[in-house]
């Protein structure tokens, strides 16, 4: 299954407000925008979904390797505080930026290979605390 062109110009968004600003922000779905873009930028930490988003040609579309871009707000703060895992979503959201990568993530050996990385990386962080 193909997936659909996107038409979407992220290159004019604003990152979204900070929860705490109190910013009556429209709901999407029940969630603000700040929520559904944090799920996003979190879930591109997963190589196995990067793998998913390759095989449906998503990272193979100008618009959304802009979106992709402008996620890069996430890797300053006051919005890189409420990432759970920040080294991994902020390292993955750093590859995403190289085409190289993207072309290369399609191989679920890669995937498989960066997963069982994060989680080797994971187990010997929490031996040495």
């Amino acid at each position: 299954m193909e997936s659909e062109p996107m038409s979407v110009d992220s290159t004019a968004l604003e990152p979204p407000p900070l929860p705490e600003t109190g910013a009556d922000e429209p709901k999407y779905g029940g969630h603000t925008r700040f929520e559904l873009e944090l799920e996003f930028v979190q879930a591109l930490g997963n190589p196995q979904y990067l793998n998913y988003l390759a095989s449906r040609k998503f990272l193979t579309n100008p618009a959304f390797v802009a979106y992709l871009d402008y996620l890069q707000y996430w890797t300053r703060p006051p919005y890189l505080k409420y990432l759970t895992f920040p080294t991994a979503t902020l390292k993955m959201l750093e590859l995403l930026q190289q085409e190289k990568f993207r072309q290369d993530i399609i191989s679920p050996d890669l995937a498989n290979a960066l997963a069982l990385e994060g989680m080797k990386t994971s187990v010997e962080w929490h031996v040495e605390g």
